[in-house]
């Protein structure tokens, strides 16, 4: 029996295409059959590149007993969370409430009308086999207090969604909160918290800002150590660059293989920025081969960036990517073989499974040419072997983020086709994913999903335009962005000030979440409060700044109690403590190149910078901004207070120090 995925644009849900169970996409259609048929739904949520998603598909939905169970008694539908992260949202948050814990795949049973009443992660086949048969048990016999269970769980959490009282991102506030990370620091493996362990690349920006802004070391060291520690371990892929998105041990030997284009992006970001507050050698390669990462192996024919690579390879997780020291030596000859062993941390014993390891580069080689020319060896005999699938969907939040951190890193490290790249990604997400005046969440080879995009969609692009704006001086970019947060505006609008993470107007489910931390990546009142300020800086705005702060006091608590969920609207704070500092640059020419590449090197928490002649229409920083003595001349302000304009590179460099 063909069940109704074929035609998915969801890579996750196409994989599930041929299973015996009746699947189907969240719809009216789905929802419609369940009250009619009147039994529960089998929900079941996860994403491509998720392995124990694998697992559970293996043992479970390709099994004709497991099946027969579903299609009989539940309406069976599937969910790709990063398609429709609103649905995700809202039953993972049950999923919590009623275990303590989350994760994926997430498994909920609803009645017809959405409401959860029971909610778990992966099941074994016959604790799944045994949960069928009891749900479909208590559906015939206690149908009124199955029901009444999930109404209950939907009033609570409503109740417990109210948020917390706004209070203001002050300067203690950011200071507490460094403190409070410096307590939770790992001291020897450098990150926060034990196994497993994932990049925190949000907090590690606040950090970098922080330091920015105050000269506080701490904050520094914290970011440096854990940048190197993660650089060198197994969580990063030696041999082609690019994060994986976590390391199952508190030392990042071992990592959960899937690559994540968000994580990468992020990290990418960090790294650039690492490199300007210390130079660090290290920092800049990073980010150098997590751009070419990027670019070669998410990019899309569209122009866009995929999704993810997966985790498995094979139905084997991370066979892509491990090697033994007999592998080694059969690649590169056995003198070759066991210097690269030694090199990369590969042993007899291994670090992962069967006798295998990750490759981990634990200090730089003494002869870099010997390294390039293995690596390069390597990677060819690697890229012979099976390799993982890729989710090649394209989501607009995640492409906001690669586009600001490719734009941003081209700048800093002047590798100007990484801006080439970002701007064919803005390009393709403004000519496909926004329809009708509205922004998409996904496209899969060019053809748009019907998801509607939801607040970080909106606050990550409307963000990546910016910098785009700021970059190339195109004033397109400038003028999409103000027109997609004037959208945001309306359509994210929460009573609290902050914003919900779903439309006004779009599908209302059981329960309406409302991000109240950033985990992987900026929740919506994160990112959007942080196009907002940025919107502001680059316009003059006051009401743009006025409704950042608004949006970003609402997470004031969370920072506070717990910042390590927070980090990118601690960042955010960072950049509006500091003014956020502009940077107007008059001119055009060799002199006015100079003072733009300081600039951008010059380590500031958050600064916008623009160029062109005086007066460049669609450049507001740029009004009644003259050349001195008719030459180029740097403009920094501070807030709204603006110093004496500077023309000598030494002299923009320290007034950017000063902030």
């Amino acid at each position: 029996m063909a069940n109704r995925l074929a035609d998915s644009l969801s890579p996750y849900l196409r994989q599930h295409a041929d299973n015996p169970v009746d699947w189907q996409e969240w719809g009216p259609d789905a929802l419609r059959e369940a009250i009619e048929r009147d039994v529960p739904i089998l929900l079941s949520v996860g994403y491509a590149a998720c392995h124990w998603c694998h697992v559970m598909a293996h043992e479970s939905f390709e099994d004709s007993q497991v099946a027969e169970a579903i299609n009989t008694s539940f309406v069976a539908i599937k969910v790709d969370r990063e398609e429709r992260p609103d649905i995700d949202a809202a039953y993972m948050t049950a999923t919590t409430a009623m275990t303590g814990s989350g994760g994926w795949p997430m498994t909920c049973l609803l009645t017809p009308e959405g409401e959860p009443f029971f909610a778990g992660t992966y099941l074994p086949k016959p604790q799944f086999l045994q949960l069928l048969s009891a749900a479909t048990h208590a559906w015939q016999t206690q149908r009124d207090e199955v029901r009444a269970s999930g109404s209950n769980v939907a009033t609570q959490l409503a109740a417990a969604a109210e948020r917390s009282a706004p209070a203001a991102f002050t300067a203690d506030l950011t200071a507490a909160a460094v403190d409070a990370l410096a307590h939770s620091y790992d001291q020897t493996y450098g990150g926060f918290g034990g196994a497993p362990k994932f990049p925190p690349s949000m907090v590690l920006e606040f950090l970098l800002r922080h330091h920015a802004r105050t000269g506080q070391q701490t904050a520094l060291q914290m970011a440096e150590h854990t940048c190197e520690a993660m650089a060198r371990g197994g969580i990063y892929d030696q041999l082609a660059g690019g994060f994986a998105r976590y390391s199952v041990d508190a030392t990042w030997t071992v990592p959960h293989f899937e690559k994540m284009l968000y994580d990468n992006a992020q990290l990418l970001r960090v790294y650039a920025h690492l490199w300007r507050a210390s130079r660090s050698p290290l920092a800049a390669r990073i980010a150098v081969e997590t751009a070419q990462f990027v670019i070669r192996d998410l990019g899309t024919a569209e122009g866009g960036f995929a999704s993810a690579l997966d985790a498995d390879t094979a139905g084997t997780e991370g066979a892509t990517y491990v090697w033994s020291p007999t592998e080694l030596q059969d690649v590169l000859g056995a003198t070759e073989g066991t210097r690269a062993a030694d090199l990369l941390g590969v042993t007899a014993d291994g670090t992962f499974e069967h006798g295998t390891s990750t490759l981990q580069l634990a200090q730089d080689p003494e002869d870099e040419a010997w390294w390039q020319s293995t690596r390069a060896t390597l990677l060819a005999h690697r890229a012979q072997r099976p390799q993982p699938d890729r989710d090649a969907k394209v989501v607009t939040s995640w492409n906001g983020l690669a586009i600001s951190a490719l734009a941003e890193a081209a700048m800093i490290l002047h590798e100007s086709e990484w801006l080439d790249a970002a701007t064919r990604a803005a390009d393709f997400i403004l000519d496909r994913h926004l329809v009708d005046g509205r922004l998409r969440r996904t496209s899969l080879d060019g053809r748009v999903s019907a998801a509607l995009g939801v607040a970080d969609d909106y606050g990550n692009f409307a963000e990546a335009l910016l910098v785009l704006h700021q970059a190339t001086g195109e004033e397109r970019f400038l003028t999409s962005a103000r027109e997609l947060l004037t959208d945001a505006q309306r359509l994210f609008a929460d009573d609290s000030g902050g914003f919900r993470d779903a439309a006004s107007d779009g599908e209302q489910l059981f329960f309406t979440p409302r991000g109240s931390g950033d985990n992987a990546e900026p929740c919506g009142t994160s990112s959007l409060a942080g196009a907002l300020l940025l919107l502001s800086a680059l316009t003059g705005d006051t009401a743009a700044r006025e409704r950042s702060e608004r949006g970003l006091s609402v997470m004031a608590q969370i920072a506070s109690q717990a910042p390590r969920f927070a980090g990118w609207a601690l960042a955010v704070a960072e950049s509006a403590l500091a003014g956020p500092v502009q940077v107007a640059v008059a001119g055009e020419g060799r002199a006015a190149r100079g003072l733009v590449t300081s600039a951008w090197e010059a380590p500031t928490a958050g600064a916008v910078i623009v160029h062109g002649l005086p007066d460049r229409p669609g450049s507001p920083l740029l009004a009644d901004r003259p050349l001195v003595d008719g030459r180029p001349a740097a403009y920094v302000c501070h807030g709204f207070v603006c110093q004496a304009p500077v023309t000598d590179r030494d002299q923009l460099l320290a007034e950017l120090q000063s902030h």
